[in-house]
């Protein structure tokens, strides 16, 4: 069901302080608070470390441009290979910090605009429950009908004996100097795009991770194919290694492993450890107690199709529940919120099964909808389709990196159910592509679909060879 709540037909008397109270100033509040009060009502937005959050602050953001900064490294290589004379280059570490921290101030300061135009109260503070309508934002107590909660979510720190000896991606971006030697622990997304940037940036880079191949989660055989160029870039991945305590050594920092650990030798020594072995919701100081709600084991809420807490009148959006952790679902999320609360129509579904999302590890990443193991679940038959081949921006270069584009479709109606992408730009091509997903695009729509040639993009048109049919069942 996709129906009103009976309070957003009939405005509430003003007997409470606001109509709604957003506790988080990043991606998901923000755009939450900003749709509500542009829909008339009264809104306050609390925030304790910075406007924009994550994304913004210690995320997406400086994330790219850190990874444009560096890889320009890889431009210059490629440039020899079509006739240009260019010395070998040097990182200013400093220089692009500084330029980055100064677009990062520059788009905080944009969110607090983006609310006050809007009308929405802003709150400095650390917030908690009080109860059902109740927030106390340092001492003072406010209430609301209704209250969103987009905390968002933090690194997590695993209980290692010399983790505070780490750093995590937060304290990457305030690095003062590059590093000589950087060990990563973790391979998700985050640890593969940290890395790929120290790589680029000149530094000697090793990745620590517990399982077989980095990038859990995305299809098998992107991540295999990524993990090999990684390490055609120099990149050092030391899989099954269980790490057991990180110590100060003489010349920075010793990771030794555990004894079962799958990998030779018993330390490795680095200037920087870096700690990227997951994310965990902010919620344990939000005195969820006081609203009776209960969160899982790992601090996420759960919430309905409406994003309604157990409590009714209590909402949640973005990194803290457990649902995707990319900032354009909880922007969406909280426009979602806003439009079902105080709209004068019930808002469309949000689609998770057709959103697009890149790793800007180097090179990037892209994909959306199912993996061949999430086909293989399904239990019908697809076909699989693949293309791997030397772009050209890459035919004069020393070091020749394959791209690799994967599609999978379903055999009996021809619906594309999975593209994936790994070379330059992936994720400004899959943009497009994800937009005809949501359209329910078939093969045969994409292959009708003349291509822009010479570019990596037209192959997704021109793939008409079948890799394999696939029969789960068989």
């Amino acid at each position: 069901m996709n129906e009103q709540p009976a309070q957003a037909s009939n405005p509430p008397a003003h007997t409470y302080d606001f109509d709604l109270i957003v506790i988080g100033g990043g991606s998901g509040g923000v755009r939450c608070a900003r749709m509500a009060a542009r829909l008339g009502v009264r809104v306050a937005c609390i925030e304790s470390r910075f406007w924009g959050g994550t994304c913004v602050n210690v995320g997406c953001v400086p994330k790219k441009l850190y990874a444009i900064g560096s890889a320009f490294s890889t431009s210059v290589a490629r440039a020899r290979g079509f006739g240009w004379e260019v010395q070998e280059p040097s990182l200013r570490w400093e220089h692009l910090q500084a330029a980055v921290h100064k677009e990062v101030n520059r788009l905080s300061g944009v969110y607090d605009n983006i609310l006050d135009s809007a009308g929405v109260t802003r709150l400095w503070g650390k917030a908690s429950l009080a109860g059902k309508h109740k927030v106390e934002v340092d001492g003072r107590v406010i209430t609301a009908q209704f209250i969103v909660i987009a905390t968002g979510a933090h690194s997590r720190i695993p209980n290692l004996p010399g983790i505070e000896h780490t750093i995590t991606s937060d304290g990457f971006f305030a690095m003062q100097n590059k590093p000589a030697r950087a060990i990563v622990i973790g391979g998700g997304y985050i640890a593969v795009e940290l890395a790929s940037i120290l790589a680029a940036a000149g530094s000697e880079v090793t990745i620590l991770y517990r399982g077989e191949t980095v990038l859990r989660g995305f299809d098998d055989e992107v991540r295999e194919h990524l993990q090999g160029v990684l390490q055609a870039r120099g990149i050092r991945i030391l899989t099954h290694a269980q790490v057991a305590s990180i110590d100060k050594a003489e010349s920075g920092y010793r990771v030794t492993f555990a004894p079962d650990a799958g990998v030779h030798g018993v330390a490795i020594e680095a200037d920087c450890v870096i700690n990227a072995t997951g994310r965990t919701p902010n919620s344990a100081s939000l005195n969820l107690g006081a609203a009776e709600i209960e969160p899982d084991g790992s601090g996420a809420i759960s919430v309905d199709e409406h994003f309604r807490t157990s409590t009714p009148n209590i909402f949640a959006v973005g990194d803290v529940l457990h649902r995707m952790q990319l900032t354009p679902v909880a922007l969406a999320e909280g426009m979602y919120v806003a439009h079902y609360l105080f709209g004068k129509k019930a808002p469309a579904p949000i689609q998770y099964g057709c959103v697009a999302s890149t790793v800007f590890s180097q090179p990037q990443v892209a994909s959306v909808g199912l993996t061949e193991q999430a086909c293989m679940v399904r239990g019908r038959k697809f076909r699989v389709y693949r293309s791997r081949f030397t772009p050209m921006q890459q035919v004069f270069a020393n070091r020749q990196e394959k791209t690799f584009l994967k599609m999978l479709v379903d055999d009996a109606s021809d619906v594309v159910l999975g593209i994936h992408i790994i070379g330059d730009d992936a994720g400004e091509i899959m943009q497009g592509f994800a937009a005809a997903m949501v359209c329910g695009a078939t093969k045969a729509q994409l292959d009708a679909t003349i291509g822009i040639h010479p570019t990596i993009a037209e192959e997704l048109v021109t793939m008409r060879e079948v890799s394999e049919t696939v029969d789960p069942l068989s």
